[in-house]
């Protein structure tokens, strides 16, 4: 029996130091850099996202880090849930780069807000609650023009959609999925707080405004 226990522990162990590294690839600050437009946590809210990014002008390097944040959590789950066939290491994998981003090894565990990410997490544990969070965040961010705002609708309405609506739709929602959903949301959360109090004090600057 331990020798069935420990190859497991020891895969998921890789699988969570080798998403962790993986997420914590910083590329907003890598292409913003390339591009000679400097150095993005210098400028407007310091953030290294995609809407951050936004704000130097170039909506071509805000796409860019848009897709590749998403694109590295989506790659550590997916790869993590190939090598052992299961939802539980996909989950840990996902995880681990969901903190690589928003605690990068790399900028000194001082990184994103990981709003990409967990979308590009939840798309590729589960497409339909990806779509559907996805959804959520277009309705409230085009509706009333706040980012932020936008991204702590979306990721408190995740958890409850991965457990709920999916399965009135004969779609399985997968517990590790659920926890993950759930495990991001609240990360989302913490990482929000300055937002959260921008937002209360109406001093949120909207989607597209350039910040002093």
């Amino acid at each position: 029996m331990q020798d069935l226990v420990a190859p497991a522990i020891g895969g998921l162990a890789f699988v969570a130091v080798a998403g962790y590294l993986l997420g914590s690839i910083p590329f907003g600050v890598l292409i913003t850099r390339a591009a000679g437009t400097g150095d993005v946590r210098n400028i407007g809210s310091g953030n290294i996202g995609a809407t951050n990014v936004l704000r130097t002008g170039r909506k071509d390097l805000a796409l860019a880090t848009l897709l590749l944040d998403a694109g590295k959590g989506a790659v550590a789950l997916l790869l993590a849930r190939w090598l052992f066939n299961s939802d539980l290491a996909g989950a840990i994998g996902g995880g681990a780069a969901f903190l690589g981003h928003l605690f990068p090894i790399w900028l000194k565990f001082k990184g994103g807000k990981g709003v990409a990410t967990f979308y590009g997490l939840l798309l590729a544990a589960h497409w339909p609650l990806g779509l559907l969070a996805a959804a959520i965040w277009l309705l409230v961010a085009f509706g009333l023009r706040y980012s932020s705002l936008a991204a702590l609708v979306s990721a408190a309405c995740a958890p409850v959609l991965a457990v709920l609506p999916l399965e009135m739709l004969g779609l399985p929602a997968p517990n590790p999925v659920a926890a993950l959903a759930l495990f991001t949301a609240v990360l989302i959360y913490i990482r929000h707080h300055e937002n959260i109090g921008r937002l209360l004090k109406g001093l949120e600057p909207r989607i597209g405004a350039k910040k002093a």
